[in-house]
């Protein structure tokens, strides 16, 4: 770089920041980055160093920070994609100016239904797709200047990573769930070795369980043949087959787990109906963790938000199991939550899979009305059409639908085990077989939709609850004492709730009625997929179809080239159809020859394959040691990164990545499921951190306005101008156009590329806009005519050091003036408590005041202004970078010392600043009295309060009162 200039005229200013001295700047940087290894982040030991070849220092504090995997479009990127990679480069540059090893590094989700599709329409390879989609995301990436180490990327389609993959899914294949097992953590349950369950049976310390069949009571491992033992194992495995009511999507060809199942009973993706069908798949046996996934809620930092929404979805419930006789037929098991009601039960609801309906009496009983009949003449008639009709349900079509109340009698009688009172037992489709028992006791007289169902159906309806006198009819599902519940035996009546259940649950144990139990909504984790593009299952099936592990050396088990890439598809109502998936058509790969310790046999491959959800559940450690080949992490790399209280974690802390960004939409699927695999993880010693993520940050979105014609239809929005004349303000090709209020996307054709925003403006103008648009967890809208804001914002930075006109120093040596000094400090202690919180639109807002004071100076003192430069480095890195070498430093600026305050100059007379949203108060701060105009406006915009009351309308003007007063009025 050269500081010579050509002649100078007044309008020839070469040394001005302009986009295409920021792209120069920018590019020259990142070659440099690359070159020194400013961003190799080092290891404490094993091969990964810094740029220098130095292992980290011995005591030095890691922080671990990570973005959610970004799945490769082939449409790259557009301006909304980089406000999470943005933040957490923000934050990992600020932690290592404060001194931490800071270990960013992004891969890429590279498994998934879209390059399959692709591949189906093209007939292009998925591998070579993805590839090429990788390359595009990893340019405009780059071209963001974002610290991560390159040496630590990956994809989840590399054969390296699928081999670890495969492995941990045989380690959970190959481990159960003791439940009386003691863990490290000092909690009880955790998985074991299969290998540690069979050396139990076989020494007779453990019993084997009476419900497998071929095991008769009093049996011992030594009297069990080798198919009822390999049936008695896997019946206790975490990994299993077996034969359940899947998701099947005709249309997709392919089977679905609930969470892929649209609240309307389609596919999330393709919007295509999804069935119930009965289909031998691999699952995971996430169950037997619910407790823990519940309870370990409390120990990590995550958004309230997220933690209920993860407490729902496992849906855990305290209650009783209650079991009801039903004459001339099986006895009926239900669970409630509210055992305390049992006197107001007045019917029973079964769903139409319960095997009592398998056998139902030939006649209706006496006095049976004609409204529970469906108009039948039998039972069997009625259950039989009723049954037919819910198989062509999904499970949330069933909930969605149990507003409407169907359902028929199905002619059995059941006894109420307090009173001895005969309830008709129903068949509803709302009532499912995977919650609970698929029973329920209904009381009409304390829950809503049993009332509606006993209105819509004549049933009696008894009240529990007390009420004041003149309550309206209807369910009482308010707290209050029990009334008639009363038996020769036992009374609840005048206690609470409480009081009443504990004694309830005690009789109808003493009794052998019933007994005290824990139920959940989760259900196991459904893991096979019909498709070509994931991972191959690392099994062989032998000739009695018997699931065999592969050894390690065996893997990675590979992907074939196969002719078509599609599984079978059909018409998407076809509910009969049947799975095809396109790996049982190559039948040379699907039939292989090994030995597998008894001589070489035929063995059959595995024609599914696993969820795109398998490779996001692990790959937080495999960036701790990416090139790791003979273990799937070294366990003294784990315990620096994600070990217990390690950093500046809490002592007690579960451990995890210290921060993890990512969109909200992965609450119930993917943060589910890798906590599930971590802690599988964690109880078979791989791993010492009990949690994967401890801290998780849920960013907004950045959107953008559309625009309709009159038909409807949307308009390139970049073609849109504000026009006067037009009803609407708008118009395109000169026709008047509608705006509305969008995600960003082709779809609605006001996708903006990140590439244009390089063009015009530059990075570091980019990463300086996006960040000051608002509070980081609320979305917010995109306008282009906005960026100019933080493009000057880089230009008045660069004219209080560089000459634009000959590129020379414009900074003074001399000593910053007392004021100088008390605006310099206040701006570092407002700054770092706003970087600590993730507050760095506040922070860009007081690093601007910052900057505009010393364009008030002749010449801005040294001090100050590389304090300025380190504190913006974290947000505009190639500018500052550029700044940081013209001022006369070695170093590159990204190994500075963040500056701290001075106490001595943070004492001024203030006042609080009131900051209002057309008159109404939304935010206040401290300010200096001498605090000028634009410093408030700038505060007053960054401000979250009236960031969340704007809600992102645009701003038509801010009024100053300085000091003391901002009101903020939307267009």
């Amino acid at each position: 770089m050269s500081d010579q200039s050509p002649n100078p005229t007044p309008d020839d200013v070469p040394f001005r920041y302009t986009a295409a001295l920021a792209q120069e700047i920018e590019l020259r940087w990142q070659d440099e980055w690359d070159r020194r290894g400013t961003f190799h982040t080092p290891n404490p030991v094993g091969a990964l160093t810094d740029g220098a070849g130095r292992h980290a220092e011995p005591g030095s504090r890691a922080f671990f920070v990570m973005d959610m995997f970004p799945y490769p479009s082939g449409a790259g990127l557009h301006v909304g994609h980089p406000l999470g990679y943005i933040a957490t480069d923000v934050v990992g540059r600020y932690r290592r100016m404060c001194g931490d090893n800071v270990l960013h590094a992004l891969g890429f989700d590279a498994f998934g239904l879209p390059a399959e599709q692709y591949a189906v329409q093209t007939g292009q390879h998925p591998r070579v797709t993805t590839e090429a989609n990788i390359a595009i995301m990893q340019r405009q990436l780059r071209r963001l200047g974002l610290a991560h180490d390159p040496r630590r990327s990956f994809a989840t389609i590399d054969p390296e990573y699928v081999r670890w993959t495969q492995w941990i899914f045989l380690q959970i294949f190959q481990s159960w769930y003791d439940e009386d097992a003691v863990r490290p953590d000092g909690g009880t349950g955790r998985a074991r070795p299969i290998a540690e369950l069979v050396a139990e049976y076989e020494a007779g310390t453990r019993a084997l369980p009476a419900d497998v069949e071929g095991v008769t009571p009093g049996a011992t491992w030594a009297d069990l043949d080798a198919a009822t033992r390999r049936r008695v194992i896997d019946s206790r495995r975490l990994a299993y087959l077996s034969d359940t009511p899947v998701n099947w999507a005709p249309g997709l060809g392919t089977v679905l787990a609930n969470e892929e199942v649209t609240s309307e009973g389609r596919s999330e993706r393709g919007n295509f109906p999804v069935f119930q069908r009965n289909l031998r798949q691999w699952n995971m046996r996430i169950t037997a963790y619910a407790d823990r996934l519940t309870d370990d809620l409390e120990r990590i930092d995550w958004p309230e938000k997220v933690k209920s929404m993860q407490r729902h979805w496992i849906g855990r419930s305290t209650g009783a199991r209650v079991r009801f006789a039903v004459q001339g037929g099986e006895q009926v098991e239900v669970f409630t939550t509210r055992p305390d009601t049992l006197f107001g039960a007045t019917f029973l609801v079964v769903a139409p899979e319960h095997a009592l309906l398998d056998e139902v009496p030939a006649a209706w009983p006496d006095g049976t009305s004609s409204a529970w009949t469906g108009g039948h003449a039998t039972p069997s008639d009625a259950v039989a059409e009723y049954r037919a009709q819910a198989a062509a349900k999904t499970a949330r079509e069933r909930q969605q639908d149990a507003g409407r109340k169907t359902g028929v009698f199905t002619g059995h009688l059941a006894v109420n085990p307090v009173n001895g009172e005969l309830l008709p037992v129903f068949t509803a489709d709302y009532v499912l077989m995977g919650y609970g028992t698929g029973a329920i006791m209904a009381v009409p007289g304390g829950d809503e939709r049993d009332f509606q169902f006993a209105e819509a159906f004549g049933l009696p309806v008894v009240y529990t609850v007390d009420a004041p006198e003149g309550t309206p009819p209807g369910a009482r599902t308010h707290d209050g004492l029990v009334v008639g519940s009363s038996n020769d035996e036992i009374s609840l009546d005048g206690l609470d709730v409480a009081q009443a259940k504990e004694r309830i649950v005690a009789w109808l144990e003493a009794k052998g009625v019933g007994e005290r139990t824990v139920t959940y909504r989760l259900r196991d984790w459904l893991f096979s997929r019909q498709r070509y593009w994931g991972e191959p299952f690392p099994v062989v099936y032998d000739e009695d179809d018997t699931p065999i592990a592969l050894p390690d050396s065996a893997l990675p088990v590979e992907l074939p080239e196969v002719p078509d890439f599609s599984p079978r598809t059909y018409d998407p109502d076809d509910a009969d159809s049947e799975p095809e998936p396109p790996l049982g058509r190559n039948t040379d790969w699907l039939h292989v020859e090994l030995d597998l310790g008894d001589g070489p046999k035929t063995y059959r491959r595995d024609a599914n394959t696993m969820p795109n959800w398998a490779g996001s559940c692990w790959y937080h450690l495999r960036y701790l040691d990416p090139h790791a080949d003979d273990r799937l992490v070294d366990p003294a790399l784990e315990e620096y990164w994600m070990g217990p209280g390690h950093g500046s974690q809490p002592a007690g802390s579960p451990g995890g990545v210290d921060l993890y960004v990512g969109g909200v939409e992965h609450a119930v699927l993917h943060l589910l499921y890798a906590r599930f695999w971590h802690k599988v993880l964690y109880d078979l010693g791989h791993v010492r951190s009990a949690e994967p993520f401890h801290k998780l940050f849920n960013q907004g979105y950045i959107q953008a306005y559309a625009y309709t014609d009159e038909r409807g239809v949307y308009v390139p929005a970049a073609e849109v101008v504000e026009d006067e004349a037009s009803p609407t303000g708008f118009t395109w090709d000169g026709q008047p156009v509608n705006r509305e209020y969008g995600k960003i996307g082709k779809s609605l054709k006001n996708a903006v590329s990140p590439d244009e925003m390089y063009e015009a403006y530059g990075a570091d103008t980019l990463r300086v806009y996006e960040m000051s648009m608002g509070p980081l967890d609320l979305s917010r809208p995109w306008e282009t005519r906005a960026v100019v804001g933080a493009q000057r914002f880089l230009q008045r930075l660069w004219r209080n050091v560089v000459d634009e006109t000959t590129g020379e120093l414009v900074v003074s040596d001399d000593a910053p003036s007392a004021e100088t000094l008390r605006v310099l400090h206040r701006t570092i202690a407002d700054v770092r408590e706003d970087m600590e919180a993730m507050r760095i639109n506040t922070a860009i807002a007081k690093l601007i005041v910052l900057n505009n004071h010393l364009t008030t100076l002749e010449r801005a003192p040294r001090a100050a202004v590389e304090a300025l430069v380190v504190m913006t480095a974290p947000v505009a890195p190639h500018i500052t970078e550029e700044l940081w070498a013209r001022l006369g430093h070695d170093e590159s600026v990204v190994h500075a010392s963040f500056p701290q305050a001075d106490p001595q100059h943070l004492v001024e007379d203030t006042v609080t600043c009131v900051f209002q949203v057309q008159g109404k108060v939304r935010g206040r701060a401290e300010v200096p009295t001498s605090v000028t105009d634009d410093a408030l406006r700038e505060l007053a915009l960054a401000d979250e309060g009236v960031q969340r009351a704007l809600a992102g309308r645009d701003v038509r003007t801010v009024v100053v009162r300085a000091p003391k007063l901002v009101n903020v009025v939307p267009a």
